[in-house]
């Protein structure tokens, strides 16, 4: 490893995972410090239009069916 006097400046590769960890531990005791809460949940309702089916067997559909052999599942 070559070190120069000139880069005492310089962080080393292990001080920064050093720090790294430091400030990860710190980020995770600020995030637990903060009390939660629980919020009241609210149901979507959807209503009629969103609730209808929406499926046709058209002939494209049945053309489909038929040549991946759908059909023969039904008997």
């Amino acid at each position: 490893m070559r070190q120069n006097k000139d880069d005492d400046t310089r962080i080393g590769r292990r001080q920064f995972f050093r720090t790294l960890g430091g400030g990860t531990a710190a980020a995770a005791a600020a995030v637990a410090a903060v009390p939660l809460t629980p919020t009241e949940a609210k149901a979507y309702d959807p209503g009629t239009a969103e609730t209808r089916s929406r499926y046709r067997e058209t002939d494209h559909v049945k053309a489909f069916y038929r040549t991946n052999g759908y059909e023969t599942l039904k008997k």
